[in-house]
């Protein structure tokens, strides 16, 4: 649940320039979060070494791959059908081979492959440099399965093939796995032991891309804040390193800082933080540079001390306060937004009031708000009874839901008046004749399109807004165009 779900962007099919030379066609979908939509860009480049290229026509596909996510229970349900429906088109296509990626994958490995018999090909969140060696067997006519979780596995070598999206920005992985043990989490089951990625080969792939004229890249990660670099090996043995790799090592902060100083034109984000570990170097870095944008997802989950216990968050409801108001403090113009979940096993009125009055408090930018539903291998789903009744839970998410609209336009208003910088990504959904982009603290801006075009950064002065969208007009292009 730590992970931000773009609604918008469930089951979009990866499309990608054609390769010359590639005969065999791949159809590739992704549900769930930016980082599996991530993993599928380095599943296309390894794939496009052995002769493949994208297709969005699933009938004339060889390779049918879906990247899954074990989050949330819609999504898994959504993935069932596809698989029953690519089942349907195979009876078309009997040459169409099928497989499963990502955290369902390593999951559901048994049910996929010899239960169900509905798919060919089983590949895990480490194991995709595996599959070509894996389609082989395919190939041969063999189920092929590879869910092993590694502990040095970070895809630092593979530079993903981008989605053609924008050309504007880019995520960007820089650590995989988790070690927080959150109760509700299926990460740290499916993703395994947190480990980070040499920045070196971070700062290679910035580069790159601001070579191809990307403007905006998003550091990715399960919890981004503990990333920490010592020459490899996982951040638990950090205690055994030796004295120069404790000297030379390189945390969270000290990678934003090389990222900023490496493009100063750039502009980074990042996502997702884990308020136990955020430390107020990261926030002091965020302040030094101004091409770091001031936008922190900051997941909570809820606001009882009694409920964050049960879920294994290892922090309090006044420790989250401390940090937020030394945020606030270092960056007063920042953004923040939450995760949050209603009905979690035990959950009282006195605990869902405590949440309201904690969104009170902060009075978050946006969020991303559910009600608890209980994922299988979880510590929650197998120790915990799922006690509050759908009902009650729905009426508490829409408490939830109906405050973060109040607090979102709360903090829209008060971008009114302003002259804000903003990155033009692409015509506004409601009208052609204006761009949509966003500014610093992540809220879209859209504005008249004039002689400007995407990729462009532009001040634009605020004129009005709604709780989700700011209106305004251009006043010039920005000094970091």
């Amino acid at each position: 649940m730590e992970k931000i779900i773009d609604e918008d962007k469930q089951g979009a099919s990866l499309i990608l320039d054609q390769k010359k030379g590639n005969q065999k066609k791949l159809f590739i979908e992704s549900y769930g979060c930016q980082m599996n939509f991530s993993d599928s860009e380095i599943v296309a480049s390894i794939l496009s070494e052995q002769g493949y290229n994208t297709t969005q026509k699933l009938e004339d596909a060889d390779l049918v791959l879906v990247n899954t996510c074990s989050i949330r229970d819609k999504a898994e349900q959504t993935v069932r059908k596809r698989l029953k429906y690519y089942d349907k088109v195979k009876v078309k296509n009997p040459n169409m081979k099928v497989g499963v990626l990502g955290c369902m994958a390593e999951r559901l490995k048994t049910k996929f492959l010899e239960e169900e018999k509905i798919v060919d090909l089983v590949v895990g969140p480490d194991a995709y440099k595996d599959l070509p060696n894996l389609l082989s067997e395919v190939e041969e006519g063999r189920d092929a399965i590879n869910v092993i979780l590694s502990k040095e596995e970070t895809y630092g070598d593979i530079s993903p093939v981008r989605l053609n999206s924008n050309g504007i920005s880019a995520f960007v992985s820089i650590t995989r796995g988790c070690d927080n043990m959150c109760t509700f989490c299926v990460v740290p089951f499916t993703r395994g032991r947190e480990r980070s990625r040499d920045p070196q080969s971070i700062i290679e792939e910035v580069n790159d891309l601001w070579a191809k004229g990307y403007k905006e890249i998003t550091l990715l990660g399960q919890n981004v804040d503990s990333y920490l670099w010592y020459g490899g090996g996982l951040k638990k043995d950090f205690d055994k390193a030796s004295e120069l790799q404790k000297a030379t090592a390189v945390n969270f902060a000290k990678l934003l800082e090389l990222c900023a100083k490496a493009q100063p034109k750039m502009r980074f984000r990042f996502s997702t933080s884990n308020p136990q570990d955020m430390t107020l170097d990261v926030i002091e870095t965020m302040a030094a540079y101004r091409n770091i944008c001031n936008y922190i997802h900051l997941p909570v989950q809820s606001g009882s001390d009694r409920i964050l216990k049960e879920m294994n968050r290892l922090h309090t409801r006044e420790e989250y306060f401390e940090l937020i108001d030394s945020i606030r403090r270092i960056i007063p113009d920042v953004a923040i937004s939450q995760d949050m979940i209603s009905g979690f096993p035990t959950e009282t009125e006195e605990d869902h009031k405590d949440t309201l009055s904690l969104m009170e408090y902060v009075k978050y930018d946006f969020g991303f708000m559910f009600a608890y539903s209980e994922r299988p291998g979880t510590l929650a789903g197998r120790k915990m009874e799922d006690d509050v009744p759908a009902e009650i839970k729905q009426r508490r998410l829409n408490e939830i839901q109906d405050l973060q609209r109040k607090h979102s336009h709360y903090r829209t208003k008060q971008h009114v008046g302003k002259i804000e910088e903003v990155l033009i990504e692409k015509s506004s959904k409601r009208s052609d004749l204006q761009w949509a982009g966003r500014n610093s603290q992540n809220t879209v801006v859209v504005f008249p399109k004039e002689h400007y075009k995407p990729g462009d950064f532009v001040n634009v002065k605020i004129l009005d807004c709604t709780s989700a969208t700011l209106i305004g007009e251009a006043v010039g292009y920005s000094e970091n165009n």
